[in-house]
C-alpha cells in the first residue's frame, strides 16, 4: 500500500471510538499546596535539584510552579527562570507547520521534492541542517511528504552524524513504521527556508511566541536570557553549563521558561490558531508505533500481538488511548534536561513538566498521574529500562 494511504487509513480506523469503553472521570486538579508537597516528594526521592509545573484544566493555565535551584550557585529556580525546551520544540514547530497548511502554503501529503528547487542530494551541506548529499544515488527521498517528517517515518537515523561512518542514510521505506529523527525535522525546516523562503525563527516568533505572551522564548539564544538562567545536572550530579544555541533548530534549539510554554500547551489543547480540522490532523494517530521503546531508534519491530493498538505517531507529538480517552504528549530530553508534555482532549487538561536535572524524569509518571489520575501515556515505551520513581 502506499506510505501516504496507509496513513490515512490508520488515523481513519483509529479515530473511531464506537466500541471503546466510555471515558474515566477526570479527578479534580490538585491544589498548589498538595502540588508542592508532592514535587518535594519527588525531587527528594530521584536527587533532582530543579523542577517546574504547570497545570492547565479546561485550555486555562491554573498553576505554574517552579522548585529548587536554578544553578550551583543555589540561586532558586523561578518560572520566569529560562530553561532549555529541548525536543518539546518541535511540537511547537509542528503547530507553525499546521497554520502553513491552514493556508495552503504546504500540503502533508506531497513529496517534498515539489517545493525544492533542485534534487535534494543536490544541495551543497551546511553544519545548520544536515547532509543531504549523502542521499545521492538513493531516490527513496522522492517519496519523502512532510507528513511522514512529522511522524518520523522518514526512515532517517535521529542524526546522521551517529551513524557508525557519520553519513545519513534512509534505512527503511518513508512511511512505513516510526523512528525518531532530529534530522527529519531538520529536513522539513530546509524546504520551507530553502524551498519555500520561510524563515522559521521569525516566523515562530511573530505567530506563537507574540501571540500567546512568551516574552522569554526564542530558538535563538540571547544575551538577556543570563540574567535568569537555568544550568542542569546530569544523571551523576554534574552541573553542566546551559548551552548558548545560537542556531534556529526546529529539531531542539528552544530557550523558555514555564510561565511562556505553559500558555503555548493552553493554547494548542484548546486549538487556538488553528482550524479544526487542522487541530484534529496535528493530534490525529498516524503511524501506529511499533517497538518496544522509543530507543535505540532502530530496534526490531514487535510482532503483531505484543504491540500496543492505543499508540501511534501524531504531527510532531506522540498519540495515545487512555482510561480518560485520548490525549497526546511530547518528551525532551538531554544529559542534563528532562520535559514532557501531557495533554487530554477531555476536560482540555495538561501537565508540562521542565525540570533542569535529567533526574526529574523518574518522577514525571507520578507527577503526571498525580495532577491528571491514569491517562495511558506510555512511559515505558518513552523511558525504556530507565527506572521509575512510584510514588512511595
Amino acid at each position: 500500500m502506499n506510505p501516504l494511504r496507509a496513513l490515512t487509513l490508520f488515523a481513519l480506523l483509529s479515530s473511531g471510538c464506537a466500541t471503546a469503553p466510555a471515558p474515566r472521570a477526570a479527578p479534580p486538579v490538585p491544589d498548589t499546596v498538595a502540588l508542592d508537597a508532592e514535587a518535594a516528594r519527588a525531587m527528594a526521592a530521584t536527587g533532582a535539584k530543579g523542577l517546574a509545573i504547570a497545570v492547565i484544566d479546561d485550555g486555562r493555565v491554573v498553576a505554574t510552579r517552579a522548585y529548587g535551584a536554578r544553578d550551583a550557585k543555589g540561586e532558586p529556580l523561578r518560572t520566569d527562570t529560562v530553561m532549555y525546551g529541548a525536543s518539546l520544540t518541535k511540537t511547537v514547530f509542528a503547530y507553525l507547520v499546521m497554520q502553513w497548511v491552514d493556508e495552503g502554503r504546504i500540503d502533508m501529503a506531497s513529496p517534498i521534492a515539489r517545493y525544492l528547487d533542485k534534487p535534494l542530494p543536490a544541495y551543497a551541506d551546511e553544519d545548520h541542517y544536515s547532509t543531504w548529499s549523502n542521499l545521492a544515488g538513493d531516490d527513496r527521498w522522492k517519496a519523502i511528504t512532510p507528513g511522514i517528517l512529522l511522524t518520523h517515518s522518514a526512515g532517517f537515523a535521529n542524526f546522521g552524524f551517529l551513524e557508525p561512518d557519520g553519513r545519513l542514510r534512509i534505512h527503511f521505506a518513508p512511511g512505513s513504521r516510526y523512528a525518531y529523527s532530529g534530522d527529519g525535522i531538520m529536513l522539513l525546516q530546509f524546504v520551507l527556508e530553502r524551498g519555500l523562503k520561510l524563515d522559521v525563527g521569525t516566523e515562530l516568533q511573530q505567530r506563537v511566541f507574540d501571540r500567546f505572551g512568551m516574552p522569554n522564548t526564542s530558538l535563538r539564544w540571547r544575551p538577556d536570557f543570563a540574567r535568569n538562567l537555568a544550568d542542569g545536572w546530569t544523571a551523576d550530579g554534574s552541573v553542566e553549563p546551559h548551552d548558548e544555541r545560537s542556531t534556529v533548530r526546529a529539531a531542539g534549539s528552544m530557550d523558555t521558561t514555564i510561565d511562556d510554554l505553559s500558555r503555548f500547551a493552553a493554547a494548542l489543547v484548546r486549538g487556538e490558531g488553528l482550524s479544526p480540522r487542522s487541530f484534529a490532523e496535528m493530534t490525529a494517530p498516524h503511524l501506529p508505533i511499533t517497538t518496544r521503546s522509543q530507543f535505540p531508534t532502530f530496534q526490531d519491530e514487535l510482532p503483531p500481538e505484543a504491540r500496543r493498538n492505543d499508540l501511534a505517531a501524531g504531527l510532531g507529538l506522540v498519540v495515545f488511548d487512555g482510561p480518560q480517552g485520548r490525549g497526546f504528549y511530547k518528551g525532551g530530553h538531554n544529559d542534563s534536561t528532562g520535559n514532557t508534555l501531557v495533554c487530554l482532549h477531555r476536560g482540555r487538561r495538561c501537565v508540562l513538566i521542565l525540570a533542569n536535572d535529567v533526574r526529574a524524569e523518574a518522577a514525571f509518571p507520578h507527577l503526571v498521574r498525580f495532577v491528571l489520575g491514569e491517562t495511558g501515556v506510555p512511559w515505558a515505551w518513552e523511558y525504556g529500562d530507565k527506572a521509575l520513581w512510584d510514588g512511595h
